[in-house]
């Protein structure tokens, strides 16, 4: 999984303050309303493919593409009521966002066994040791978000470390998002720095991409 959220180098005190006290009108309202059904969809995609997986041994590839797209408009949103980075998100699940990398490969073949497991037991291995450890990294950035707030209102600038504590947290988030929802079977690690093998990928895939 490539996940990232570009810090910028100054960010704008006034989208700040708007953000702060309006954005919850503004940006997560009509943002979520959306979200909401489709939300319902997503549910009933990963449904289906549970069965295809356990039938097939892969997850359907439309429904793989839908749900990474539902996933980064999800990404769009929070980033900007996190304060992570400047800009209204874009409505709709086929744009990109040039402050938003997320890319997911698509697997041909997924394993049964690892889905019936997850199904019944992932709560149990997976849900409350990362649940556990992700409890106290959201208390701590509850705490980074709030100092950050200040200084960006001061400064204009989001200190890096704090930018990548909070994008830590949620690339680690994902990850387990990701194994529990089946869209992955290799088990999340319990940290939130990027792996040596996202690294090599993402830099493999830029390289295609521009080639």
């Amino acid at each position: 999984m490539i996940f990232e959220i570009r810090h910028q180098e100054s960010y704008s005190r006034g989208e700040l303050l708007l953000r702060t006290f309006f954005g919850y009108f503004y940006i997560a309202l009509p943002h979520f309303f959306l979200l909401f059904f489709l939300s319902i969809w997503s549910s009933i995609v990963g449904f289906i493919a549970f069965w295809s997986i356990l039938f097939t041994g892969r997850y359907p590839e439309s429904f793989f593409e839908f749900q990474t797209k539902f996933i980064k408009w999800e990404m769009r949103v929070n980033a900007r009521m996190m304060n992570l980075c400047d800009g209204y998100p874009a409505f709709g699940l086929d744009v990109e966002d040039e402050n938003i990398k997320f890319y997911v490969p698509y697997r041909e073949d997924m394993s049964r066994s690892n889905s019936i497991i997850k199904f019944l037991f992932g709560w149990l291995y997976v849900g409350i040791p990362h649940g556990f450890a992700l409890f106290f990294r959201i208390i701590g950035v509850l705490f980074v978000q709030f100092i950050a707030f200040w200084i960006v209102l001061f400064t204009g600038e989001f200190p890096e470390k704090m930018h990548g504590f909070i994008v830590g947290t949620q690339r680690w988030a994902q990850r387990v998002n990701l194994y529990l929802a089946i869209m992955t079977d290799e088990y999340p690690p319990f940290t939130g720095f990027r792996l040596e093998n996202e690294v090599g990928y993402e830099f493999n895939r830029n390289n295609s991409v521009n080639n």
